[in-house]
């Protein structure tokens, strides 16, 4: 059973709440969250309370998403394979962020 991949506005939701979130963390919600603890490069805190507070303590939210822009491409699923088009739907979101906030 293949995963689904995230439609348009689900993608914008969370492009915008990690976006604010670069400049206040307190704005970090649970969909942010989700998609950005599960990108590599970044930890689950035990929860969302527990990365704000990390990410208000160092301030490095901007710069770790920098940081890891590429081990967050999944490019090791190619057209055909089972869940492409939700791993690509993540590469999607984490480039728009990227984009964003460069």
């Amino acid at each position: 059973m293949a995963i689904t991949p995230y439609t348009e506005r689900q993608k914008t939701l969370i492009v915008n709440n990690i976006v604010r979130a670069c400049e206040n963390i307190e704005t970090l919600n649970r969909t942010g969250y989700k998609f950005i603890y599960l990108a590599s490069g970044f930890i689950a805190h035990y929860d969302l309370y527990g990365f704000r507070h990390a990410y208000s303590e160092s301030g490095s939210l901007r710069s770790d998403i920098l940081r890891n822009q590429v081990a967050n491409q999944w490019r090791n699923f190619n057209p055909g394979d089972n869940d492409y088009e939700y791993y690509s739907s993540k590469a999607d979101i984490y480039n728009r962020i990227v984009e964003e906030i460069a």
